[in-house]
């Protein structure tokens, strides 16, 4: 599927929901995607990406942002605190922020850099315990905690169970959104983004239906 066909289904599923489409912001996915798949969509005039892996971005966004101006990079994995410091330096916003130990380390860096990219509360909502995320019944304490360090928090982000409605768990993150002020959602995938439109998600990760599926290795 093309970037503008992605495009005009968010525009649709905007005009379903009664949102205005310029709220709606797309990370095209590029994690393990070959070079010559981004820079196709790079050249269709798309800047905002998503990537998992530190390593891995920090191997290929440096040659693209020297191309191309007004790169916007986002992580979307989980965050190592050893590798805070260069993900601070790489990415303009970070959605995987789920735990307290990683939010003092960000403060830290913060202090030292001078900066910090904008972040997301990752909340865990399905409570799977494989899987990271703040616990809903935590989030309002870990919130607080955020901004006594000074935190830029702008949002929450939820990976809705596999097994399970995502419609649920995207109104429940835009419920705890709204009690915190926080005016960001970073929910939707390929498979879901529709769904999450229509719950008000603000931030859509759409990968493989950008890029086509991932090489396998």
């Amino acid at each position: 599927m093309s970037l503008s066909e992605i495009l005009d289904r968010i525009e649709e599923a905007a005009d379903r929901a009664g949102r205005n489409v310029n709220g709606i912001r797309l990370i095209a996915v590029s994690k393990v995607q070959p070079n010559e798949r981004v820079a196709a969509v790079l050249a269709e005039g798309h800047k905002v990406f998503g990537e998992n892996r530190v390593q891995e971005a920090a191997g290929k966004w440096p040659d693209f942002k020297s191309r191309y101006e007004d790169i916007e990079l986002h992580l979307l994995g989980p965050l190592q605190t050893n590798k805070a410091r260069q993900a601070m330096e790489l990415f303009d916003v970070i959605h995987t922020l789920d735990r307290p130990k990683l939010a003092n380390r960000l403060a830290t860096l913060r202090g030292e850099l001078g900066h910090c990219p904008d972040l997301f509360i990752q909340v865990n909502t399905g409570k799977e315990p494989q899987k990271a995320g703040i616990m809903p019944e935590d989030l309002e304490a870990f919130a607080k905690q955020c901004r006594d360090l000074g935190l830029p928090v702008i949002g929450l982000m939820c990976l809705p169970p596999v097994d399970e409605e995502p419609t649920l768990h995207f109104a429940l993150l835009a419920k705890l959104a709204k009690e915190l002020d926080l005016p960001e959602l970073s929910m939707g995938m390929s498979g879901d983004f529709e769904k999450a439109i229509m719950q008000g998600a603000t931030q859509i990760r759409v990968g493989s239906a950008i890029f086509g599926e991932r090489p396998s290795h």
